[in-house]
C-alpha cells in the first residue's frame, strides 16, 4: 500500500465516523505548499456541501475521529477544510528501510490483476518504420512495462498494416524485377517510392498491381509467396528498430490486418442479423443516435462499401471481437495518434452496441499529437521527406558520443560508445515519455541532450553520480545496514519523494500518463541532489553515514526501476 492509499483509508474512514455520507472519499494528493505539510486532504469539503454543512467543523470531527499519530507529526486543518498532514521521519525510515529490503521498492501489485491487451506501434509494412511511428511504439511500451510491474496479464498486440492495393502495387513491382529480388527490399522505403511511382504514372501498371491485389486476398499461391517474402523482410526492418529502442515487442506480438481476413464477412453477417446495418449508397453501414451532428443527421459508420471492400473500422471490429471473445480481455488499450479519435469512438460504440465489447470491458483509446520540427512543421527530414528512424536513433548515439567524449574523454572507446548508445537512445524516448502524451511537441537535439533540466542526460548523471559514492568509498550497496534516521529536512524531503513511487506508477497503470513518471524521476532526482549538497555522506560519522548510503542505494535503486519502466537503460558511470 503507497503512502496515499494508506492516508485515503485511514482519513476516509474517519470521514464516515464524522458523519460524512458513505464512501466519501478523503481526497489526498500532495501538498501544494511543503512547508505546511507533505500530503493535504480535499475531501472534507465535498463531503460538507452534501451534508450543507460547514466544511471547518466537519474538519474538526475528522480530525477527532482520526487515527494515524503513528504517521505523522502533525495534522493541522487550513483555509476552508483542508487537512494538511506532515509525516513522522521515524515513520518515514521505516518505512524506506522496507523499501530497500523490497526487490518491489514498495510498489503494491494489483489486488485485482487484469487482462489487458495493449494495441500499440503498428507501422505500415510498406515502408520502412520513420519517425511518426515513435510516438505509439514508445509510448505504448512504457505503459505495457508499467501495466506488467504492476501484476497486470499483459498481452502486446501490433496491429501492423499488410493488406490492400498498395501490396498488389508493391508485389506487382517485385515480380517484374529482373535483378536480385532480395537485394531489391534492402531499402524499403526506396523500393516503395519506385513502385509508387510506377502506379501513379503508368496505367497499365496500375491495372496489373489491382489484379494482384484480386489475387492476393483469392488465396493464389504465387502471388502469396512473393508476398509473405516482402512481410517477412518488413518485419526484419521492425526488429531490427525494436532492439535498437530496447522495445518489448516481439514477432510473436504481430497481428496483422490480413489475420482478421476471414472474419471480415461474419462481422458483417452478424451486424445484419442484429437489425444493425442500413445500406446507404450502396454502402453497408451502422447509424448510432450518439453521433448526430447538430443537424440532427447522424454520420454513419461504414463497415462495407459499396464494391463489398472492407474498411478499417471492420477489421477493428473483427479484432475488438477477437480480442474479447477469444482472449478474454477485460480491457483494450489504443495507443493510437489522436487523428483517429472519431474513428476509435465509432469502432467502440458499435462494438458495444453489437455485444463485441459487454460493458465490463474497459475500451480506451491514449491519444498522442505530432512530432514537429524546430520549425513547429511536422518534422521532416533535410530534403523534405519522412525521417527513417534507423537514421534517427544513429543520429541521437553519434551526437551522445560527441558529447560524451567533451564530458570524459579519458574513458575507454568501447565504454564511451556503450553509454552514447544508452544516453542516445534514451534521450530520444525520455523527450517525448517526459512530455503530455496529448500534445504536439518540437524535437530539439539541443533540449533532449542538456544535462540541465527534466532530460534524460540529467536523469541518467543523477544515477551516475548515486553509484560512484559506493565506488568511492569501495562499498557493496547489498551489504549495507542500520537505522535509517532524518534529522535533516533534506533528508526527510528525500525519503518522502522515495516513498511516492508507488503513486507515480500507478498513474501510468491507471491512466496511460509516462510523464508523471518522468517527472516524478526528475522531482527524485532534484531531491537527492539538494540532499547530497545539504547532508556529506562519505564524510559524516557513523550511524549517519551508513544511513545516508541506505538513502543514496534507495534513490539509485528507483531512478534504475522507474528508467526501466520508461525503457530507458542506465550506466554506471558517465
Amino acid at each position: 500500500m503507497t503512502v496515499k492509499e494508506e492516508l485515503e483509508e485511514r482519513i476516509s474512514a474517519a470521514l464516515e465516523k464524522a458523519g460524512a455520507p458513505a464512501g466519501s472519499s478523503a481526497l489526498v494528493g500532495l501538498s501544494t505548499r511543503p512547508e505546511f505539510g507533505d500530503y493535504q486532504a480535499n475531501g472534507v469539503m465535498a463531503a460538507a456541501k452534501k451534508l450543507k454543512s460547514n466544511p471547518r467543523e466537519l474538519a474538526t470531527k475528522v480530525l477527532a475521529e482520526l487515527d494515524i499519530a503513528d504517521m505523522a507529526e502533525s495534522v493541522e486543518i487550513a483555509g476552508p477544510g483542508f487537512i494538511n498532514i506532515a509525516l513522522k521521519g521515524e515513520w518515514l525510515a521505516e518505512k524506506v528501510g522496507r523499501m530497500l529490503a523490497d526487490q518491489r521498492l514498495g510498489v503494491p501489485v494489483a489486488s485485482s490483476p487484469q487482462k489487458i491487451v495493449i494495441d500499440y506501434s503498428h507501422p505500415n509494412l510498406a515502408k520502412e518504420m520513420h519517425v511518426g511511428h515513435l510516438r505509439s511504439t514508445i509510448i505504448g511500451d512504457a505503459i505495457a512495462r508499467s501495466l506488467e510491474f504492476s501484476g497486470h496479464d499483459v498481452i502486446r498486440h501490433n496491429h501492423v498494416g499488410d493488406w490492400g492495393t498498395q501490396f498488389g502495387m508493391l508485389i506487382a513491382y517485385l515480380d517484374q524485377q529482373e535483378g536480385d529480388k532480395h537485394a531489391e527490399l534492402a531499402d524499403l522505403e526506396t523500393f516503395y517510392q519506385a513502385a509508387r511511382k510506377r502506379f501513379d504514372n503508368e496505367e497499365a501498371f496500375a491495372d496489373l498491381a489491382r489484379d494482384y491485389v484480386v489475387k492476393l486476398q483469392g488465396g493464389d499461391p504465387h502471388v502469396r509467396s512473393v508476398w509473405q517474402r516482402f512481410i517477412e523482410t518488413s518485419l526484419s526492418h521492425c526488429e531490427e528498430i525494436y532492439g535498437r529502442l530496447g522495445v518489448t515487442l516481439k514477432r510473436n506480438d504481430v497481428r496483422a490486418e490480413s489475420d482478421y481476413n476471414d472474419d471480415l464477412p461474419v462481422v458483417i453477417d452478424d451486424l445484419k442479423a442484429q437489425g444493425l446495418l442500413e445500406e446507404s449508397k450502396g454502402a453497408q453501414c451502422v447509424f448510432l443516435d450518439e453521433f448526430k451532428n447538430k443537424d440532427g443527421e447522424i454520420v454513419p459508420v461504414i463497415v462495407q462499401k459499396s464494391d463489398g471492400g472492407y474498411l478499417y473500422a471492420t477489421t477493428d471490429l473483427s479484432a475488438v471481437r477477437y480480442r474479447v471473445g477469444e482472449i478474454g480481455a477485460e480491457r483494450l488499450l489504443y495507443i493510437v495518434d489522436a487523428r483517429q479519435n472519431l474513428h476509435l469512438k465509432q469502432v467502440f460504440a458499435v462494438a458495444r452496441a453489437a455485444g463485441y465489447a459487454p460493458d465490463s470491458v474497459l475500451l480506451e483509446h491514449y491519444p498522442f499529437g505530432t512530432m514537429l520540427g524546430e520549425d513547429h512543421k511536422p518534422f521532416k527530414s533535410r530534403v523534405g521527406g519522412l525521417v527513417k528512424l534507423m537514421d534517427l536513433l544513429q543520429e541521437a548515439e553519434d551526437r551522445a558520443y560527441a558529447l560524451v567524449g567533451e564530458k570524459n574523454p579519458d574513458l575507454p572507446e568501447a565504454e564511451r560508445r556503450e553509454i552514447a548508445r544508452v544516453v542516445g537512445i534514451g534521450s530520444v524516448k525520455y523527450a517525448d515519455l517526459s512530455l503530455n502524451r496529448t500534445t504536439d511537441y518540437v524535437f530539439s537535439w539541443d533540449n533532449m541532450l542538456s544535462f540541465d533540466g527534466n532530460t534524460a542526460p540529467y536523469l541518467l548523471y543523477s544515477y551516475a553520480r548515486v553509484k560512484s559514492l559506493f565506488r568511492r568509498a569501495e562499498i557493496d550497496e547489498s551489504a549495507l545496514a542500520g537505522e535509517i534516521v532524518l534529522d535533516e529536512k533534506a533528508e526527510k524531503t528525500l525519503a518522502v519523494k522515495l516513498l511516492q513511487f508507488g503513486e507515480a506508477v500507478d498513474v501510468v497503470v491507471r491512466e496511460g500518463y509516462p510523464n508523471l513518471l518522468c517527472n516524478y524521476l526528475y522531482e527524485l532526482a532534484d531531491a537527492f541532489m539538494k540532499f547530497y549538497e545539504s547532508c556529506p555522506v562519505l564524510r559524516a560519522d557513523e550511524p549517519v553515514r551508513s544511513s545516508r548510503l541506505q538513502l543514496a542505494s534507495a534513490t539509485a535503486l528507483t531512478i534504475r526501476q522507474g528508467l526501466d519502466l520508461l525503457g530507458i537503460e542506465t550506466v554506471e558511470r558517465m
